[in-house]
């Protein structure tokens, strides 16, 4: 046997699955370990004592361990099939689904902290656990941060005196990793005397990647070298000015491994940190947004991309002659929807027409299979990563204005409150009349002459649908529909391509006018598939925790408000022959005093009517008042966050009980499935209700699931592109003094947001501290934190103006730190 040139823990306990036992000599002997792995054995095994995985019994003989670890050992043995390798992944590189049966045990995603510890987030909800398994840092074993893992709860939160049935907070170990989450990653390299290395970006991954020499060189530096005169030998000893310190975007070729490092080799260099424009290339690399099309899926956009023949319009509704308009932002390229109003004596007629991306796009295919890996566009300050070739993106499937365009069209009829009295949807073609702006279209409702005059043709089309969509959100609002209308940051950017400032996002009709076209559609298709009973993608939103309502009603309390939902409160009740150690300093027990009554919390929220009428009335009460901003924040984390979903489960914030994504299929897929979905429905008008369709519920159950996935790492990437030019922007004002509010108040500081400027930053604990000169806690009961005692007590609160100095930025973080200013 050819002597291992490497120690992996699942062939220890493979090998010990089909033995009794065996010795630390007759499981060498049989992995083929020679020398060093067989010293390395020893303390393998050690590791595997210390995680309950296997036991030491008499004579020197290891085995798998009892019955503690029966469990482990089935979900082991479920994963030694063909085609799979030592990280749990199939040949494919998705991860295994483990059948876990044992009630301690479950499946979830990592999610680490970078001072790390870590949480696992079970993939399906656990009736027992109250929040996330929390892993300590020294029971994380080999996983890194967003790997799929299997984890044990080893211990239970008893302090809390719960009942029996009660969701409890719980602590764990990860027991084995089912499937990665990073086969790159993305850092600076550094040059080493033994080993170089790269530090992640990413600072929730723990682990430095090992990259051994030679490994470091991509094709273009061994080109280059070749071309100086040295030869491949002498380029591996050499080290190259252009990679030390230099950002490069690493594979992972050994994660980590019963204690051995994780290695990789460089792929690209992205250049120097701080240079313009590598920081889109790492965020891009660091969330694995795909960012390069295949060359077969540009062939095939490119061959889609033709003009558009007469026979595709064939048979469809032509609405080429009505004064259809696209109404989009300034720098907008692709357009996916086109809107037209009509007034009518009975009440009124609207279209939306949106690209017929399906069309083009056809299942299975390239360009199909390449838009479900992305999922959505990815939209940075100044560059976009789209979810289609530019070629259709921008090209054939956008509605620009006067050319000829296929489109799947929602004809909606309506009286005069707004609701629907009529709808249809049909294949139609059409010309956009004209281009519009949000800008522009304000202007003209806005009585602006110029504007009057350069579109007069259209202007009195602009008025009839700022009505329509006043009427529109009339009809939702009677119905609970809730509207927050937050901003968001925007940055300005000089004619060079630097930043110049952050400013609040400004809504003018315009953009309600779209939004409420948008939302009328999106809930008709949703309501048509649902009647004719076909599976669909469904968008949804499902009622808050009530532990989140608890907590934001008790904020909510310290405004002087509430959201109104009866007897939404905790009960806590003593329990009958029930007694409970009184507790002692540091939280433990106090031997020397009386038992106390046991008693159990008991959430009246658990059978919790909440609506979203509640939330609405409040959002109500609070407009254009001081505390609103920070309210509508609160509310807003209250909320769960919405998904895609095979079974149409609701919309709680819009109040609907049905609604999906129609409306923007060039980038969103599951608005792709959507248009086919319903395409399949108008073909075949006779087809029994519950008639299989397009697809089956569990494939749009996956699909779901990776959409919403996609979503959230677009969202997450976009947000960190901002907290960093943010950041780099705020590095040229410290010092600066600057007027805040606090918006968030945490057990390590407070957060406030600038009035002058829409950035936000941490007021640390420990600085605060430092200029008051005493101790500072932070206060549950109120949110509050407190520095000092007696009559020199400090005390900062939700919604308190402060006067703040920007100090530092936080290099880890990219955030912005303050100080109180004097």
């Amino acid at each position: 046997m050819r002597p291992r040139q490497e120690l992996v823990e699942e062939d220890v306990l493979g090998f010990l699955r089909a033995r009794t036992s065996a010795t630390v000599r007759e499981i060498a002997s049989a992995l083929g370990l020679k020398h060093a792995g067989r010293r390395a054995l020893g303390g393998l095994l050690d590791r595997l004592k210390y995680r309950h995985l296997v036991e030491e019994v008499r004579n020197g003989q290891y085995r798998l361990a009892g019955p503690k670890s029966q469990a482990e050992a089935t979900i082991a043995k479920s994963n030694d099939k063909s085609g799979v390798d030592t990280t749990g992944s199939d040949i494919s590189g998705r991860p295994r689904k483990p059948s876990v049966r044992d009630p301690h045990l479950l499946v979830g995603r990592l999610v680490a902290h970078r001072d790390g510890y870590g949480f696992v987030v079970p993939e399906s909800p656990r009736k027992d656990l109250e929040g996330d398994l929390f892993i300590p840092p020294d029971q994380l074993g080999d996983a890194m941060h967003g790997d799929q893992v299997v984890a044990r709860i080893e211990r239970r939160d008893t302090r809390r005196n719960q009942g029996p049935n009660v969701p409890a907070r719980a602590e764990g170990r990860i027991l084995r990793v089912l499937g990665r989450a990073h086969p790159t990653v993305v850092g600076v390299f550094h040059y080493a005397d033994r080993n170089n290395f790269v530090v992640p970006y990413e600072s929730r991954l723990h682990h430095e990647i090992v990259i051994p020499s030679g490994e470091e060189l991509t094709p273009e530096l061994i080109g280059k070298h070749k071309v100086e005169g040295l030869g491949s030998r002498s380029s591996r000893e050499v080290r190259q000015p252009e990679l030390d310190g230099a950002v490069v975007n690493v594979e992972i070729t050994r994660f980590p491994r019963s204690g051995v490092v994780a290695a990789g080799r460089v792929i690209e260099i992205l250049g120097q940190p701080g240079e313009f424009g590598v920081d889109i290339e790492i965020l891009i690399r660091k969330h694995h947004l795909p960012y390069r099309f295949p060359e077969e899926v540009l062939e095939q956009a490119r061959q889609a991309a033709r003009p558009l023949a007469y026979a595709e319009s064939e048979g469809r509704r032509d609405f080429r002659l009505l004064p259809i308009v696209t109404i989009d932002g300034e720098t907008a390229r692709d357009f996916d929807d086109a809107v037209y109003v009509e007034r009518r004596p009975d009440g009124w007629h609207l279209q939306v027409h949106i690209a017929d991306v399906a069309h083009y796009v056809e299942r299975d295919s390239p360009l199909d299979r390449e838009a479900r890996v992305r999922g959505t566009s990815v939209y940075f300050p100044d560059r976009a990563v789209p979810m289609l070739p530019e070629e259709l993106s921008n090209g054939i499937c956008s509605l620009n204005p006067h050319e000829d365009r296929l489109v799947m069209s929602v004809l909606l009829n309506l009286d005069r409150h707004g609701e629907i009295t009529d709808s249809e949807f049909t294949q139609g073609v059409i010309r956009s009349a004209e281009r519009m702006t949000y800008t522009a279209v304000n202007q003209v409702v806005e009585g602006d002459p110029v504007a009057n005059s350069r579109y007069a043709a259209l202007a009195d089309r602009f008025r009839d649908m700022r009505d329509l969509a006043l009427i529109l959100n009339e009809r939702r609002t009677r119905r609970g529909s809730m509207d927050f209308d937050l901003p968001e940051r925007v940055l300005t950017f000089d004619a060079e391509g630097q930043m110049t400032g952050i400013v609040r996002s400004e809504r003018n009709i315009a953009h309600r006018l779209i939004e409420e076209f948008m939302l009328v559609a999106n809930q008709a298709v949703a309501k048509y598939l649902e009647m004719r009973g076909v599976p669909s993608l469904h968008r949804v939103h499902e009622k808050p925790d009530p532990k989140k309502v608890l907590e934001f009603e008790e904020l909510a309390h310290a405004f002087g408000y509430s959201l109104g939902v009866p007897d939404l409160s905790e009960k806590r009740i003593a329990v009958r022959h029930g007694r409970a150690p009184s507790p002692g300093r540091g939280g433990g027990q106090d031997r020397g005093s009386r038992d106390r009554p046991m008693i159990v919390t008991l959430p009246n929220a658990q059978n919790l009517q909440i609506r979203p009428q509640h939330y609405q009335r409040l959002t109500q009460k609070i407009a254009g008042k001081p505390e609103e901003r920070i309210l509508s924040y609160l509310m807003l984390r209250s909320l769960k966050r919405a998904r895609y979903a095979n079974e149409p489960l609701g919309h709680f914030a819009l109040a609907f009980d049905q609604y999906t994504h129609f409306t923007s299929p060039i980038r969103r897929y599951p608005d792709l499935i959507v248009h086919r979905v319903l395409k399949w429905a108008l073909a075949h008008p006779d087809a029994p209700q519950g008639e299989l369709g397009p697809y089956t519920k569990g494939v749009l159950g996956v699909i779901g699931l990776e959409s919403s996935e996609a979503e959230r790492r677009a969202d997450a990437a976009e947000r960190e592109l901002i907290d960093w030019k943010t950041a780099q922007f705020m590095e040229r004002h410290l010092g600066d003094e600057y007027e805040a509010l606090i918006i968030s108040v945490q057990k390590f500081g407070f957060f406030v947001e600038l009035m002058e400027l829409f950035v936000e930053g941490l007021v640390p604990l420990n600085r605060l501290e430092e200029e008051t000169g005493a101790r500072c806690l932070y206060r549950e009961r109120d949110h509050a934190i407190v520095c000092g005692r007696g009559g020199r007590t400090r005390i900062w609160k939700l919604g308190e103006r402060v006067h703040v100095r920007a100090d530092r930025i936080d290099p880890m973080r990219h955030r912005v730190e303050f100080a109180l200013a004097t």
